[in-house]
């Protein structure tokens, strides 16, 4: 999933200062899962809003409510029956959601208030850790499930650095060594020998260079 935190409230203050009537928008899904823009966290920071906007004097009007989906076309257009009551939407959904409401509504400001992070997987509650760099070309086979990229401090696809210790990175003792997670695993699966092909380095252009990706999909299209 893709993982946020919500910015320092100054700076979201900051950003809104030129509006009067706003909207918080917050986001059911990603966002809402890291606890950084779901119907909670919009809730309570339309409210942090307003109590500072109260204690400073000014007449603004505040209201929130939360989408599915900020991503998403059939959740977006939601908003067709209020987007005339505000000046602003500040958005609590990812990059990817703040654009799409920005997208649909060209005509008023959508300003983020969150920083989108990392693409990552929910360890325990309130910890998430990054998995993935999204470089649209998966290698997880051939690494036994245990992405280099995302999890090797420097990136490295083509063993180890020869600096860990005990199973622990180099650069950071705390996580663990990535290609000791790839050899351990590859070995428990009795295929160590997939280590043995030489891989080049990543074509980034696959990621990055081309401007947006896509996907199409003609059987889903209606």
């Amino acid at each position: 999933m893709i993982t946020a935190e919500q910015k320092p409230l100054e700076d979201i203050r900051g950003m809104i200062a030129p509006y009067r009537r706003l909207l918080v928008l917050g986001c059911g899904s990603c966002v809402a899962e890291c606890a950084a823009g779901g119907e909670k966290e919009t809730a309570m920071l339309g409210s942090a809003l307003r109590m500072a906007a109260r204690m400073n004097g000014e007449d603004v009007l505040i209201e929130e409510k939360t989408l599915d989906r900020q991503c998403v076309r059939e959740f977006v257009v939601l908003l067709d029956e209020i987007i005339d009551r505000y000046d602003a939407i500040l958005s609590l959904g990812c990059g990817a959601g703040v654009q799409a409401v920005a997208d649909m509504y060209p005509e008023i400001p959508v300003i983020p208030a969150l920083d989108t992070e990392f693409i990552g997987e929910t360890k325990d509650q309130g910890y998430w850790v990054e998995s993935c760099v999204g470089c649209g070309d998966c290698m997880l086979y051939e690494f036994g499930g245990v992405c280099p990229l995302a999890r090797c401090a420097k990136h490295l696809l083509n063993g180890p650095c020869g600096g860990s210790m005990n199973g622990r990175c180099e650069v950071d003792p705390e996580q663990p060594c990535a290609w000791q997670l790839i050899i351990d695993r590859l070995d428990r699966f009795d295929a160590l020998e997939r280590l043995e092909a030489i891989h080049p380095p990543k074509d980034w252009s696959r990621k990055q260079g081309r401007g947006p990706r896509k996907i199409m999909r003609e059987d889903q299209q209606r």
